[in-house]
């Protein structure tokens, strides 16, 4: 009998043993692995606000970008080709919004609802004629005009010597066998409040990217 008994004693014993170093498996994570953890947490927190800080960075720059094109840089796609060889079909410039013009600027302008663009000749009060060649005078002084390919008189109405009124532009297109212009009074000289402002870059494409003149 008390062999019996002391044997099932031992096996409880045995028993309670197993259970005892079963809790210790599932036991508290070590400190190790507590350390491993919060580091983790604190780099995801970490990048989660580096995110955040970089969207608000792009947003900002895209709003400021979107302001300085709208008010002083519009950018324009070519249509046409009445400003060959300068500005070719599908090019895309950038304008400097401004009203203060000089001789030989290309300038952008509202025409019926319409955007033109056109290279400045003439400024206000001054006297223009062309002759059948195509030559163009301004105050008696013939223009040297490298960027225009072939002359032409052109689509032109115009009685000469013609005088450009005051607070206005004689503008002509560089294609001027083809450019409907200040030749023609459909079109006429443009007024200053009219000129959204003047090309200085070409940005697209990209083989011609560069300053306009």
């Amino acid at each position: 009998m008390g062999d019996t008994q002391n044997g099932e004693k031992k096996t409880a014993m045995g028993d309670t043993s197993d259970l005892c170093e079963k809790r210790e498996d599932v036991g508290v994570p070590s400190i190790e692995a507590v350390e491993t953890e919060r580091k983790r947490l604190r780099r995801g927190k970490y990048y989660r606000r580096a995110l955040r800080g970089t969207l608000s960075v792009l947003v900002v720059v895209a709003a400021i970008a979107v302001l300085v094109t709208t008010l002083f840089l519009p950018i324009l796609q070519i249509s046409g080709d009445s400003m060959s060889p300068t500005l070719e079909h599908d090019e895309i410039v950038v304008l400097f919004k401004t009203n203060s013009l000089k001789r030989g600027d290309l300038v952008a302008f509202y025409y019926q609802g319409k955007i033109l663009l056109k290279r400045v000749i003439a400024l206000p009060e001054e006297t223009v004629v062309i002759d059948g060649k195509g030559n163009v005078y301004v105050n008696e002084q013939m223009l040297e005009e490298p960027y225009v390919l072939e002359k032409s008189l052109g689509d032109c109405d115009l009685q000469f010597p013609y005088v450009v009124p005051a607070a206005s532009y004689f503008v002509l297109g560089d294609q001027r066998t083809n450019s409907v212009d200040s030749r023609n009074s459909v079109i006429g000289t443009i007024k200053i409040e009219d000129i959204i402002g003047k090309i200085f870059v070409r940005v697209w494409p990209m083989s011609r990217i560069g300053f306009v003149n």
